[in-house]
């Protein structure tokens, strides 16, 4: 099946809110059921937050989903700045508090609702990154998240000393790319969300005026932009994760790699007014739309639904919460561009 024309997309709802409740938003999907024993967590309604904080003209319903989503972020912080992850249904936290990957996505969440129109939504975000900020972790993409998080802040408000110290902490976390190498990922393998690392060295070496930094980040990601372009449609890294010398093309494909690169790339975007970086993020939304290695579309256009892996034959037909905001966030950021890029 071919991609589907620009002209007809457009962002629906429908489906993130049927995985919605008052109180949170239910991770899986048995087809587009909610699977309402496997439970919510802070990962998904931190990507859901920044999808709706982005809303250029939220209706009511979308207003007050943002705020279900900040409440449910809010919750899971502890002292020092800490977070649960995974909750039940019935509000129930079940796993140690910590500085996983979920803590840097909610800290990015909170940096990103700051900007909302809502005062009241706004100043409980910059409450939530306040205590989020206390924290540091040992993981780079959670450093990675937390610093898109802290460069929101410190964009809002320039004198804000818990932001820029989060920033220098960042920089000295972030792992390097080896320029010189055949392989010049700082890792052995990519693994999940790779371009958040890019993306992070681009905005803090913005923020902080490290030319040397972000240079790294723009390199680094075009890399991993043409290591994962096949005959012009993007390939992408499979769950399974890739090593230098595996074979191509690997299935399960996440729809939140390629989101991941759609984010870095409008942050390249934005920080260097570059033209090759808009194309990216078009590639990126056509990859969902049929523009991949088995050519189907890997979202629901009815719905705004996104399918949970792209296989060989096909997709993966349960349409959870992180493909769904996937699929939303991809869009979004495709329609910020300039309308001459689009």
């Amino acid at each position: 099946m071919g991609a589907t024309a620009p002209a007809d997309r457009s962002i629906r709802f429908d489906h993130l809110l049927l995985l919605t409740t008052p109180s949170g938003l239910y991770e899986h999907a048995l087809g587009t059921a909610p699977r309402v024993g496997n439970g919510m967590c802070v990962d998904d309604a931190a990507r859901a937050l920044v999808v709706l904080a982005r809303t250029p003209a939220p209706t009511s319903a979308i207003t007050a989903t943002t705020t279900t989503y900040l409440r449910f972020l809010r919750g899971g912080q502890r002292a020092g700045g800490l977070m649960h992850n995974r909750r039940t249904a019935d509000g129930v936290w079940t796993d140690e508090q910590s500085t996983g990957d979920h803590w840097g996505r909610a800290l990015w969440a909170f940096g990103v609702a700051a900007h909302v129109g809502d005062p009241a939504v706004a100043a409980d975000a910059r409450r939530g990154a306040t205590w989020a900020m206390a924290a540091r972790s040992p993981y780079p993409r959670a450093m990675a998240y937390a610093a898109l998080g802290a460069a929101e802040i410190h964009r809002l408000a320039p004198d804000d000393e818990a932001s820029r110290r989060m920033l220098q902490d960042a920089r000295a976390a972030l792992p390097r790319p080896r320029p010189h190498a055949s392989w010049p990922w700082p890792e052995p393998r990519l693994s999940y969300a790779n371009a958040v690392l890019p993306e992070a060295m681009i905005t803090v070496g913005a923020a902080l005026g490290d030319d040397d930094l972000l240079g790294d980040g723009l390199g680094l990601l075009q890399w991993l932009i043409d290591e994962q372009t096949v005959d012009e449609h993007l390939s992408l890294v499979p769950a399974g994760g890739r090593a230098p010398g595996d074979a191509r093309p690997g299935f399960d494909q996440q729809p939140v790699e390629a989101t991941a690169l759609a984010e870095a790339a409008s942050t390249a975007f934005l920080v260097t007014g570059d033209d090759r970086w808009q194309a990216v993020v078009e590639r990126c939304v056509a990859w969902f739309e049929g523009a991949n290695d088995s050519h189907v579309p890997v979202r629901d256009a009815e719905t705004g639904g996104g399918f949970d892996g792209l296989e060989r034959d096909g997709v993966n037909q349960n349409q959870g919460a992180e493909s769904t905001l996937a699929w939303l966030a991809c869009l979004e950021l495709a329609q910020a561009m300039p309308a001459a890029a689009r």
